[in-house]
């Protein structure tokens, strides 16, 4: 269970005294004529609070080493509600978040200015105003930070508008025991989806039937992918973000799946390629064979004080190595050729969750291991991906039981025959 407390207790250590923090729960995205895609919930924000509904404000007060935290909504509209669904009471919105207050959109204004220039409620006035001002290389970006930050500046110029983003990407890297059981739980449906795949291999005739057998499990489950599915045959599974999944699978080739599920939007991120005959031939063997060795030791290897420069270049020269003794290279700089990706990625509320890279890894981090070999001329294309806890002395590996040998793969298909 997320202890939501917490999470803003380490962001209340971090700020200064006599501030406040703003974060925003994002809004619809318009998508064509009257209709928005899917909404998705701001995650810095959600990290604090847990509230998953489009227009919602947090706000942690810091006055005079007081701290208090607050949620504005909307109303409940009842006409609405007859064709989208009810929103939040205040009361499920304290339940969820143990906030302090919740109190309603049209309030936010009134509440926010008597910070800023105290009445006889507040003595000590506001001087920082937090707020998460990332910024993404996007034409037309913006948030609700980003136009506050304006308006803060042009109405409350006395006021330092500061940015948060880093210190809760600096709290969301370390996971809490709670954060950690969500992943699992991903990483278990996620288990399950791609273990219904390799029990269906003999119908496989192309990978849109993969997907299905892949979706079925997660829709049953109730889980969301979280990002769009990798499900790759033959020469499609050089492509490293090949998403189209509708080619038809050739006999004797590999499949490689890239999947991942939400749980209360905690993520999963696995990767395992398998023979669609059952049997994996003696050149899939050998390459595939270069990718486990490469994935076991780069886990045995990751532990806090590791840098990702350290292990991206442990994992270059496993898979340097492998393919200079079979004489698919002669040299390691070659190995660009067939291995163009990093070893891994934070993961969490995202699945390539924002870390401080200069950190490398730390305790408690949650990460990737993900070596491949992509060899188009051969039609195969080989990525092994775990999922880990990062400890002190060493990794948790939280997919072990996700199938990866040949040995295990082969038994586990021809059983399904």
């Amino acid at each position: 269970m997320i202890n939501y407390i917490e999470n803003r207790k380490k962001i209340f250590n971090s700020i200064e005294n006599n501030s406040v923090v703003i974060l925003h729960s994002g809004y619809d995205q318009h998508k064509s004529a009257d209709a928005v895609r899917k909404y998705e919930v701001n995650k810095n924000f959600y990290y604090l609070c847990g509230i998953n509904q489009k227009d919602v404000k947090l706000v942690m007060v810091k006055i005079n080493e007081q701290e208090l935290s607050w949620l504005f909504i909307d109303e409940i509209d009842e006409v609405m509600a007859k064709w989208v669904g009810r929103t939040l009471t205040k009361e499920e919105a304290v339940q969820i978040s143990s906030v302090d207050a919740v109190y309603y959109n049209s309030q936010f204004e009134s509440m926010v200015s008597s910070l800023y220039q105290p009445t006889r409620h507040f003595a000590y006035a506001v001087e920082n105003v937090y707020l998460d001002l990332e910024v993404a290389k996007i034409p037309l970006y913006n948030t609700f930070a980003l136009e506050y930050a304006k308006k803060i500046k042009e109405v409350y110029p006395s006021l330092v508008v500061k940015n948060v983003y880093h210190k809760v990407i600096d709290a969301r890297m370390k996971k809490t025991d709670g954060e950690i059981e969500e992943i699992s739980k991903s990483i278990e449906t996620t288990k399950n989806a791609i273990y219904n795949v390799m029990k269906h291999h003999n119908e496989l005739k192309n990978e849109s039937l993969a997907t299905a057998y892949h979706d079925f499990v997660l829709i049953n489950e109730g889980k969301p992918n979280s990002f769009a599915n990798i499900i790759a045959s033959g020469k499609n599974a050089t492509i490293l973000h090949y998403d189209a999944n509708n080619s038809e699978i050739e006999e004797n080739s590999l499949l490689l799946m890239d999947v991942g599920c939400y749980t209360n939007w905690y993520s999963s991120d696995i990767s395992r390629t398998f023979p669609v005959s059952g049997k994996f031939t003696p050149k899939q063997k050998e390459i595939y064979s270069i990718v486990l060795e490469a994935n076991k030791k780069c886990i045995e290897y990751a532990k806090a004080g590791v840098t990702w420069l350290d292990i991206n270049n442990y994992a270059k020269s496993i898979l340097a190595s492998g393919l200079k003794k079979l004489g698919y290279i002669k040299e390691d700089a070659e190995l660009i050729k067939y291995y163009f990706h990093s070893i891994g990625h934070s993961l969490g509320l995202d699945v390539h969750d924002p870390s401080i890279y200069s950190q490398g890894l730390v305790e408690g981090m949650v990460i990737t291991i993900e070596p491949g070999l992509y060899m188009e001329e051969l039609g195969i294309g080989i990525r092994i991906e775990d999922n880990i806890v990062i400890t002190k002395d060493r990794a948790i590996v939280l997919s072990k039981d996700i199938i990866k040998e040949i040995d295990d793969i082969e038994k586990f298909m021809e059983s399904e025959k």
